[in-house]
């Protein structure tokens, strides 16, 4: 069956519906097709290009770059991936979501140009945001690399800059199953003899010696930048650079300074192209902001919401939960994807969580409320004498309801364990991402 191509007054959804059914694989890595269209889309990329890989910590470190680069008084552009609740929120100019009438024009442009070639989804988007970029006349982009590195669509673009901020074990069917490999296939978003920040206090060895071996310019963290701070304030000390009396940034959580240091040795490397006076970094920290990444809601009970979906993100979000306040009963709204590492996460906060409230989470990839519950229940420690409830439900929305029904005004309601668990959830408390 031939589908049919949105016409020219299509709408955004009836574009990106088109796109989930185009191409046979949702995820297809490889860097040949994009190339492809991209050539034939004369794409130019004429403004200075970051990219930031990693595990854990790219949109936290994206968002930074975003605010201190428009606080300097550049014309920014944001790609990131996925979004919470609106499209829109992965591709943003100038600090502001792209509106749908920009996305879709690039799309029908794409469309044309691409001949017989088939992209992913991902790769349509990719090329939509570059192009809108190129359109708007921007001085920088800040790009979120999608998955691992060496194939992902983002590694297209030859960056000036590349962030690398965190390596851990996730997307194991894509990238391999230990550091060392996922570390080799992250690091390949380096470019030789540019800049090539790498966050990971231990990084995989793999990564170090892929950047020597492409003669790339890498900067180790508690190398060539680091950080040190005291209950009022921070520095950043980089090979040439020191910024001192930092207040914390705005972006909550206990790795937030190193995606912060990150993101200034990235400034402090492009300091010939790019002049970022301290009050830029200061007002940039400061109205930095990223829903879903420790975000609390005002009111009570509290609310906390974090797309946490791998081991070392669960690890932070427990010790993030232990530094707030004394809170009488946790509630978990949980719902995962069924190709992460459910045991592994669980297993990070199941003595911090008193009621279990677990979702069905929506797609090829989702998995039920019911098969996640018995995954807690197997993941548990014995009954103490204050036994912990696992329960099920068939969406995130219908278990936040219920948790906030059971939940008293003193206690925590935390919602976590992925995208598409949380933006629900935002969604429905009428939360407006950005």
């Amino acid at each position: 069956m031939s589908l049919v191509v949105p016409g020219s007054t299509a709408s955004l959804t009836e574009w990106l519906a088109y796109l989930e059914l185009l191409h046979h694989q949702p995820i297809e890595l490889g860097l040949d097709r994009i190339r492809v269209v991209a050539q034939k889309l004369a794409l130019t990329h004429p403004f200075v290009k970051i990219t930031v890989g990693g595990t854990n910590g790219k949109g936290s470190t994206c968002a930074m770059l975003e605010a201190i680069l428009l606080a300097a008084g550049y014309r920014v552009g944001m790609y990131t991936s996925p979004h919470l609740i609106d499209f829109n929120e992965r591709i943003r100019v100038n600090g502001e979501n792209a509106g749908d009438a920009q996305i879709t024009e690039q799309l029908a442009r794409i469309e044309a140009a691409r001949g017989e070639v088939s992209l992913s989804y991902f790769e349509y988007t990719t090329l939509a945001a570059l192009m809108l970029f190129e359109q708007s006349g921007l001085d920088v982009v800040v790009l979120e690399v999608g998955l691992g590195g060496r194939l992902d669509a983002v590694n297209l673009v030859d960056a000036d800059c590349s962030i690398v901020t965190s390596v851990d074990i996730d997307h194991t069917e894509w990238l391999g199953d230990t550091r060392e490999k996922i570390g080799w296939e992250k690091a390949h978003i380096y470019r030789s003899g540019r800049p090539a920040i790498c966050a990971d206090p231990v990084p995989p060895e793999s990564l170090v010696a892929y950047a020597k071996e492409i003669g790339a310019d890498l900067w180790l963290f508690g190398h060539d930048f680091n950080y040190s701070g005291d209950r009022q304030q921070w520095g950043y000390g980089g090979r040439g650079r020191r910024r001192s009396g930092l207040a914390y940034p705005a972006l909550r959580g206990a790795n937030q300074l190193l995606n912060a240091s990150a993101a200034l040795a990235a400034l402090e490397a492009l300091r010939d192209r790019l002049v970022v006076p301290q009050q830029a970094v200061r007002l940039g920290l400061s109205q930095a902001s990223l829903p879903g990444r420790l975000q609390i809601l005002p009111g009570k009970p509290t609310v906390v919401l974090d797309v946490a979906h791998n081991p070392h993100a669960a690890a932070a979000l427990a010790q993030n939960l232990d530094a707030m306040s004394f809170y009488p009963y946790t509630h978990a709204v949980v719902g995962m994807l069924r190709d992460k590492d459910v045991k592994g996460v669980v297993a990070k906060l199941a003595r911090r969580v008193n009621r279990w409230y677990c979702a069905s989470t929506e797609g090829p990839r989702g998995l039920e409320g019911t098969q996640l519950a018995d995954i807690v229940r197997e993941v548990l420690p014995p009954p103490g004498k204050d036994p912990v409830t696992v329960s099920s439900f068939i969406n995130p929305v219908q278990a936040f309801t219920e948790a906030r029904k059971q939940a008293a005004g003193g206690d925590r309601i935390l919602v976590f364990g992925s995208f598409a668990t949380v933006g629900p959830v935002l969604k429905e408390l009428g939360r407006k991402v950005h």
